[in-house]
């Protein structure tokens, strides 16, 4: 299996789903507006990196065409164009995140800061002992990212009770994290067995993040789960099986995806319990395997090529358009003629409209739920 540092740079994140069938065509875009939110605060990995990491790491491939084709220039976002977290902001009318490390885009950091990562972990990458989250980057795991947080918010606050009274109009969303806590070891060789083991340790990382915004201030956090990794090219490629009792219904790797309904589950009773212990916040969880399956399950109805939903549109070889030695930004690697018919755009990583249309769904599950009053 390959190991190398241009492999690790693309395997930075994949995630969970299952099936709840919201009406799309029903969907308000602008629909979070009438929270009034003034900022949005991100902590995250690839899923919502808007540029962090590339700052750090320019040689990676998502640094460079064809990624971000739709922005007609790459901005660090792991897909063709925008992610979940632009689509939020936008039906928030707020601008786009800009990067924490992009110092020159402090013009716009009123509005928010994105902290997120490509590769980042919810777990620090030096845990005594283990090695189940190592990778080739440095460590901008969760704990590197509230740092980051504490510090931006000690340099805009005059004290506590300012940065309070700032955060009472503003979203954290922390996560979606923890999905390459998982990636890192599976992708190594670990057994399902070895990597479940480490879900308890992940979700008490993001459980003590969420304690941690809520003392910044923060009293609407929303906490997104993992995706239904077992539904992606890439591990669809790499576990291939002609064992079919490996795979259900609809050709996903089932052991994947129980790994992160496990996940999922887990995390879900972290926020009951955070509900508890902090009645004054408002916690709601991010059903990212949801959204994912409603847009996996409804894809020709969506406009996707129900032909293609496992197929990556920018990648070449194998029952998947995908393999480990020549993928997306490689030479020679292919892009597929119309983005917006595939869901997964790398193999890895998904296109614009799947993220769009995830972003809906995830607004529109939300939004009671944050108590927003108009």
């Amino acid at each position: 299996m390959a190991t190398s540092k241009s492999v690790f740079s693309l395997l930075l994140t994949l995630n969970a789903f299952s099936l709840l069938f919201v009406p799309h065509d029903c969907i308000d875009a602008n629909s979070l507006k009438v929270c009034k939110f003034d900022g949005i605060y991100n902590l995250g990995d690839s899923i919502s990196d808007t540029g962090n990491f590339i700052i750090e790491n320019p040689a990676v491939p998502y640094a460079h065409f064809p990624y971000g084709e739709t922005f007609k220039k790459s901005t660090g976002r792991c897909s063709n164009g925008l992610l979940m977290i632009d689509y939020i902001a936008e039906s928030a009318g707020i601008p786009f995140l800009s990067p924490y490390l992009n110092k020159d885009a402090l013009f716009v950091r009123g509005h928010g800061v994105n902290f997120a990562v490509a590769g980042a972990t919810a777990l620090p990458l030096s845990v005594p002992g283990e090695k189940n989250n190592s990778s080739p980057f440095a460590d901008s795991s969760l704990s590197v990212q509230l740092d980051w947080t504490s510090t931006f918010f000690s340099n805009i606050c005059f004290d506590h009770d300012d940065c309070v009274e700032k955060l009472k109009t503003s979203l954290f969303m922390v996560g979606e994290i923890g999905g390459n806590d998982y990636n890192y070891p599976l992708i190594q060789g670990k057994t399902f067995e070895e990597v479940r083991s480490l879900v308890p340790k992940v979700v008490k990382a993001i459980k003590d993040a969420v304690t941690r915004v809520i003392g910044y201030g923060a009293v609407r956090v929303v906490v997104p789960g993992n995706f239904p990794i077992g539904c992606l090219p890439i591990y669809l490629t790499i576990l291939h099986t002609n064992n079919s009792a490996h795979y259900d219904e609809f050709h996903c790797l089932k052991g994947l995806n129980t790994l992160s309904t496990y996940h999922n589950n887990q995390l879900k009773q972290a926020i009951g319990d955070l509900i508890k212990e902090n009645p004054n916040a408002v916690i709601v969880y991010g059903d990212y395997y949801n959204a994912f399956q409603y847009v996996y399950h409804n894809a020709a109805h969506l406009g996707f090529d129900a032909a293609s939903v496992q197929k990556s549109c920018c990648g070449v070889g194998g029952a998947y358009d995908f393999t480990l030695e020549n993928m997306c930004g490689g030479r020679d690697v292919p892009v597929c003629p119309n983005p917006d018919e595939r869901i997964s755009w790398d193999g890895i990583y998904m296109t614009q409209k799947a993220y769009q249309n995830m972003a809906n769904w995830i607004i529109n599950d939300i939004l009671s739920k944050l108590n927003c009053k108009a």
